[in-house]
């Protein structure tokens, strides 16, 4: 993999960032949207709930977790679509440039956009309402892990549908995280769900891990076996993500798709 190459692609975005501020504004409004509207919320349900239960931790930070999980997913489709959009992507590969560099391009620029979208979320959520997840330490690293490889492998597989299926496709695309929350157990205990959906669960990396963080809210100890086969999946379904996207880019190359990609309009 030659790093000059990944380098390019990866500047070229910056680029478009620093050419067009308003590609900036959805990588922070978005998010702070999100925090404000469900901090509010869980004020209101503490002043209306007569438990002895700090709703805070449990849901604000459960929507932060959740949102950036979404983001890392989201940064690395649009770096893809922004060259679909342009009619660009198929000039990329008249050059030498490889599809597994190009990849790591897009990965380089979703892991840096991520971070700074989380660096705003924490920051929102402690200057607001409160909410620090400093507080747990070193222990909260391993839960962001397993949701930031989730989140790539997610983006991974919906850039390979795109790919497979056309420009027109990216309408598929933005449901998939609101489509795996309800299995996910991002506002709720998995026992509450009925036995299918538990069964989904289970092969859900995200869903122990908001397990986990109910458990470090309450004031047990981290659930570090569950949080292993969660991070395990997690790794499995990244290389299988990158595996789906290598295939697919070849099928499209064998089969003629990717001309629907070109600079000039095909009919």
């Amino acid at each position: 993999m030659n790093r000059s190459r990944v380098g390019a692609i990866v500047l070229r975005i910056l680029y478009l960032y620093r050419g067009s501020p308003q590609r900036v504004f959805p990588i922070f409004v978005f998010v702070a949207v999100d925090i404000v509207l469900w901090g509010f919320l869980t004020r209101y349900l503490n002043s209306v709930s007569r438990a002895d239960f700090n709703f805070v931790p449990a849901l604000l930070g459960a929507v932060l977790l959740w949102d950036f999980l979404t983001r890392v997913m989201q940064q690395l489709t649009m770096a893809l679509f922004e060259d679909v959009w342009t009619r660009n992507f198929l000039n990329f590969f008249a050059t030498p440039l490889r599809v597994s560099e190009y990849l790591a391009g897009l990965l380089i620029v979703a892991v840096t956009t991520s971070l700074l979208s989380l660096v705003a979320m924490l920051a929102l959520a402690q200057i607001a309402f409160g909410l620090s997840f400093f507080a747990y330490g070193v222990a909260l690293a391993p839960f962001l892990m397993v949701l930031f490889v989730t989140g790539i492998a997610l983006g991974v597989t919906a850039s390979a549908l795109v790919l497979r299926l056309g420009p027109a496709s990216e309408w598929l695309i933005w449901p998939i995280p609101m489509l795996i929350s309800p299995f996910a157990g991002v506002f709720y205990p998995i026992a509450v769900l009925p036995g299918w959906m538990q069964a989904v669960a289970m092969v859900l990396p995200p869903s122990y891990v908001f397990e986990g963080m109910r458990a470090v809210v309450a004031g047990n100890p981290p659930p570090w076996d569950r949080l292993a086969i969660g991070g395990g999946l997690a790794l499995i379904y990244l290389v299988l993500a990158c595996l789906f996207f290598f295939a697919v880019y070849r099928s499209v190359i064998r089969t003629g798709l990717i001309a629907r990609y070109s600079a000039e309009t095909v009919s």
